[in-house]
């Protein structure tokens, strides 16, 4: 037969470990691995010298759609995924309107076709409205989970009290995604901010004990619901220390923004860095990679959250807490791959296999036939230095800007289709992307 698509000579990371093997793809699937040489295909792939990964999923981005269109939109946010590697999001509901009901749910998922140029999906956001039926919105199509704010972020959502944070939690029966800051000291110490007046004082501000204070209180109601709980952008050694007692019912996420910059970066790029949790000095950074390293960290994601340059040019603390990141994290991540300070496999499993596991995600998470044909395909040995210039976001820029990392995504693949190519776009492939389907009772 002839296949779709053969992706031929590449290092695949397959559940069983490496493997020098071919793929084959017909119809969006994988249909086999092994010596292809003899088998013909509409398009082949030479990874020669390259790893073939399952498709990565960035879990946690914000793509400012609709309400801040100025910013970001869902378009140019998936546009800036598949140039980064990433062949999945998974959306925020602090947009305007937020995404709290059926309808913004619905017209999101509506605003995604024909735009997406990755796969997607949507979390509802918790609100103190205990007569709200959080297990029925939870599981809408499209949906990946509610999130939760504890502490105040962009946008208007917020869920500051003990007794509304479980109201959710005893209702919702997939794991729920929890900003974890405690707002009651957050708002004592805010004075703190204003009178410093430069960013370097954002992690005084919202510091360590407003991130522990917040996780204890999460977990303390977690085990009293019974509830699962995805802790997202955790920031402190001290976290991590209590999570890792409490693996049984919390997972927990980390960030590039955390793993790469440090404390000494406000001197620096100022407003470019304040985003919430703070960026933190780098003693608490190393703790953070021993906490990858020891497998307290599930998942990577980017916190896709742009605001425009005359936005971040504000003086702090009006300046607005975010970054862009969703076409910056894979080549970060693999530029710490480079520096010896994680695996592949690591990446693999933080951004795809633990993604399908942790969110029940029909036909991800591996390498195999039968599984959806989603790929990242990178480059270890390639270095390239990030512009303002290139970023897809509305906002046109990035951190990373005149940073020069090793390790490069090549492909991105989706369904079977070589949406994005040593840099370059498919312009006919837009609208590739389609909504995740999660195995839920």
């Amino acid at each position: 037969m002839t296949y779709d698509l053969i992706i031929k000579n590449g290092t695949v990371l397959t559940p069983e470990g490496r493997k020098q093997t071919d793929i084959a793809v017909s119809s969006g699937k994988i249909i086999e691995l092994g010596d292809l040489s003899g088998k013909t295909a509409l398009r082949i792939v030479d990874a020669t010298n390259q790893f073939v990964l399952p498709g990565l999923i960035d879990t946690q981005v914000h793509f400012r759609e609709p309400g801040n269109e100025h910013k970001e939109n869902l378009e140019a946010g998936t546009k800036g995924a598949v140039l980064g590697g990433v062949t999945g999001v998974f959306e925020m509901p602090n947009t305007n309107p937020p995404t709290t009901n059926v309808e913004a749910l619905n017209d999101k998922l509506t605003r995604m076709k024909g735009r997406a140029w990755c796969n997607y999906a949507f979390y509802i956001g918790g609100t103190p409205d205990k007569a709200t039926d959080w297990h029925k919105l939870e599981m809408l199509p499209g949906c990946c989970g509610i999130k939760i704010f504890m502490g105040a972020s962009t946008g208007n959502l917020l869920v500051e009290e003990d007794e509304a944070v479980e109201a959710i939690l005893k209702k919702a029966q997939r794991r729920v995604s929890i900003h974890s800051e405690d707002n009651f000291i957050m708002k004592e110490r805010k004075h703190i901010a204003e009178e410093g007046a430069h960013p370097r004082y954002h992690p005084i501000w919202r510091n360590k004990e407003s991130a522990v204070s917040s996780t204890n209180r999460l977990l303390k109601i977690a085990r009293k619901t019974g509830a699962k709980v995805h802790v997202l952008h955790v920031t402190t050694a001290e976290e991590m220390e209590i999570l890792a007692r409490n693996k049984d019912i919390a997972t927990v996420e980390i960030l590039a923004n955390h793993l790469v910059f440090t404390d000494g970066d406000y001197e620096t790029q100022g407003t470019l860095v304040q985003m919430n949790p703070p960026i933190r000095d780098k003693e608490n950074q190393a703790k953070l990679w021993e906490a990858v390293r020891a497998d307290i960290v599930d998942i990577f994601g980017s916190d896709h959250a742009p605001h425009t340059l005359a936005e971040k040019a504000l003086p702090y603390p009006q300046s607005p807490s975010g970054m862009p990141g969703v076409q910056t994290l894979v080549p970060a991540l693999l530029d710490a791959i480079n520096k010896g300070k994680m695996t592949l496999e690591k990446l693999v499993d933080g951004m795809n296999t633990k993604v399908a596991a942790i969110w029940n995600i029909k036909n991800k998470g591996a390498i195999k036939p039968g599984y959806d044909a989603d790929f990242t395909i990178v480059d270890m040995n390639q270095t390239h230095t990030y512009r303002n210039a290139e970023m897809a976001n509305i906002s046109g820029w990035t951190p990373f800007n005149g940073m020069t990392l090793k390790g490069v995504p090549t492909h991105t693949i989706i369904s079977g289709k070589v949406i994005m190519e040593n840099g370059q776009l498919n312009e006919a492939l837009k609208g590739t992307g389609r909504a995740f389907e999660f195995d839920v009772n």
